[in-house]
């Protein structure tokens, strides 16, 4: 059964295109106009809304629940204080990733975590043992994401916690009359909010919300514009960026934290004073210097990008639609014998940058910023490649976003 989500009926009346994928079988919308890229400045230059309810959420409530969640993320949640949530990912015996979330504490013993996979069994059978209860309520609440420079404004003419509300705290508040979670958490890179609410008070917030944002020019955004705005931000994303441990064929489909870019999670692993699921694994990656890969940004040289395809008699696309596969990275061998070193999994044009740009997979040695590598790409049945450049991710990073 094809389900929807608590603000369906509201944002279906919006959607003049009715074009939806299935997020875990749940309804998502493509885009809600004929352009996506108007949706895209939307959020970029104003403020737009996201509806992220299809993400699982599981209540993990008990005095041993921050021990369980300590044995299973990569990120020490302990310290996460109550108010905080925080970004995280949890991975197998071997150290490779299956999931990432996001994971909200409330008090010393009740958090909220939420997956875009199903997770809820892999933690209940960890937990078995422990005096914690991990609970589905996925379809008790909704989620919105309130995403742009102009959420705060937008948001604090509801609920006045958002004016001073700092990066990644949520805190308890009320939005036409009815009890929300607002926190400053989003995944377009912004300066931006999200609001989960319980699923029947979903459309009254809603309604205020896009009551407050009318003359901010308020509009809602989907998947499409989504994809372009999170590369921007240099966000991973499953399926895309890596697959899960547990269905993955062979280990080429597999990663670890820190050849995902998660490195920055892995504080106490490489002296083993922290362990979690796969955290011996990765400290012998981490002492033995065995990564594989390492994540990074690439920027295309857009001289070079125009100089092909008018070559080819074409004029140069700038599409801000993200490619649907994977493009293989070379050296830059200037005689010309290219050797494949990595590879890029997401690849737009960003109408904020003006420029393309893609997340990738590289030799850990050729992953400094800087470095000159070829991208493949076909023009008019041809194969050749264009001159890009590493980069430090994310790509854009107002100030605003963390202010």
């Amino acid at each position: 059964m094809i389900r929807t989500t608590p603000f369906h009926p509201r944002l279906s009346e919006l959607n003049s295109q009715q074009l939806y994928t299935h997020w875990q079988g749940t309804l998502s919308p493509l885009r809600y106009s004929h352009a996506p890229k108007h949706e895209y400045f939307a959020v970029r230059n104003g403020v737009g809304v996201f509806d992220t309810s299809p993400l699982y959420k599981y209540a993990v409530r008990g005095p041993d629940a921050e021990r369980l969640l300590s044995r299973t993320l990569v990120r020490d949640v302990r310290t996460c204080r109550p108010g905080q949530a925080h970004y995280t990912a949890w991975c197998d015996d071997r150290g490779y990733v299956m999931h990432d979330g996001v994971v909200f504490r409330h008090s010393a013993d009740e958090f909220l975590l939420t997956a875009g996979r199903p997770a809820l069994s892999w933690f209940q059978e960890l937990g078995s043992s422990l005096r914690v209860e991990l609970e589905d309520v996925t379809d008790a609440y909704g989620m919105l994401a309130v995403q742009g420079p102009r959420s705060r404004a937008v948001l604090a003419a509801l609920a006045p916690e958002a004016e001073t509300l700092g990066y990644f705290d949520h805190v308890p508040a009320k939005v036409a009359d009815a009890a929300v979670t607002l926190s400053r958490t989003g995944y377009t890179g912004d300066l931006g909010f999200e609001l989960t609410v319980a699923a029947d008070d979903a459309v009254a917030v809603l309604d205020a919300v896009l009551d407050a944002g009318r003359p901010h020019s308020i509009r809602p955004f989907g998947e499409e514009a989504l994809m372009t705005l999170r590369i921007e931000a240099g966000l991973p994303l499953v399926d895309i960026e890596w697959h899960d441990a547990r269905l993955a064929f062979t280990e080429a489909d597999c990663v670890t934290p820190k050849e995902l870019g998660l490195g920055w999670m892995l504080r106490g692993v490489r002296d083993g004073s922290r362990r979690f699921v796969g955290s011996e694994a990765i400290r012998r990656e981490l002492v033995d210097g065995t990564s594989r890969w390492a994540t990074t940004g690439i920027v295309v040289d857009p001289d070079d990008w125009d100089r092909l395809y008018r070559r080819a008699g074409l004029f140069p696309p700038k599409s801000e639609h993200p490619l649907p596969y994977e493009s293989m990275l070379l050296d830059d061998d200037p005689q010309g014998g290219h050797t494949e070193i990595g590879y890029c999994t997401s690849f737009v044009y960003s109408p904020a940058l003006q420029r393309h740009i893609g997340i990738a997979r590289v030799r850990p040695d050729l992953a400094a910023p800087g470095t000159g590598l070829r991208l493949e790409l076909a023009i008019n049945h041809h194969n050749t490649t264009v001159r890009v450049a590493t980069t430090p991710m994310p790509f854009f990073e107002p100030d605003r976003k963390k202010s």
